[in-house]
């Protein structure tokens, strides 16, 4: 590089940092969960981040429930041990308490999509094995009525920024929801996975994408698992070699 274009160079430097100065002083970036003022974006303040229970090993080998104790690597829970899930693994970033459901309902409703590179980088965390794996990202999809109402599908800017943090291809149009399903807020397991069944379809030329491909289904949260179920079982009727599941959040059973 020539001593121009160290010039040049240092000048484009300087020049972004002092509007990023700028910008932080007209609109300084705000805590994610709760909006006081933050030093930089895409973070927490210190009381939020206090709150937000991450989630770390000991966990099941299967669905990445956290264990109380110390176990094996490839302990299973005793849900996984019973029924064994139609995805290969699950991982998630942190439990939903109340702390991460203020986080994430700001992120799906309230337009607080500036925290899908934090996000990212959390997932990256969280599902290292699984990234270091997979071969495509796919989001779980949201019917085209929902997502015309929220203008955003969360799980698709989730699986954007991963892709973009982590280097795999992501495809957003593989898998559809053909059918506009009740929220599952309320549902009991059972009643979920009724609700979920035959929700999903893939595109027509998806087979040939999928075919001995490892998947990595991002989600913003695991409840019951009815849905990463439903979508497991079709990408692998479909030939997908394997299905890892990836979320911000799981609700832990009481």
């Amino acid at each position: 590089m020539s001593r121009l274009d160290t010039l040049h160079d240092g000048l484009r430097r300087s020049t972004a940092a002092l509007a990023g100065l700028a910008i932080n002083a007209l609109l300084p970036p705000r805590c994610l969960a709760c909006g006081c003022v933050v030093e930089r974006p895409g973070a927490l303040c210190s009381d939020c981040w206090e709150g937000v229970d991450f989630i770390a090993p000991p966990l099941c080998a299967a669905c990445g429930y956290p264990f109380a104790f110390e176990m094996e690597a490839e302990a299973l829970c005793p849900d996984c041990i019973r029924e064994q899930p139609a995805y290969d693994r699950a991982r998630a970033v942190m439990t939903y308490n109340d702390a991460s459901k203020r986080l994430l309902l700001g992120f799906k409703h309230g337009d607080r999509t500036d925290g899908a590179p934090a996000y990212a980088t959390w997932l990256a965390r969280a599902g290292a094995p699984l990234i270091a794996e997979a071969d495509l990202i796919l989001p779980v999809p949201l019917h085209w009525l929902r997502l015309f109402r929220r203008r955003y599908n969360q799980s698709a800017l989730l699986a954007q920024a991963l892709a973009r943090h982590s280097g795999l291809p992501v495809a957003t149009g593989l898998l559809r929801r053909r059918r506009n399903t009740p929220p599952q807020g309320h549902l009991p397991r059972s009643a979920r996975r009724q609700n979920v069944a035959g929700a999903f379809a893939v595109a027509p030329d998806a087979r040939a994408q999928l075919e001995g491909r490892r998947l990595l289904l991002i989600d913003d949260v695991l409840t019951t698992g009815a849905t990463a179920e439903a979508c497991a079982k079709l990408l692998k009727r479909q030939g997908a070699a394997a299905v890892d599941v990836l979320v911000l959040a799981r609700v832990l059973r009481s």
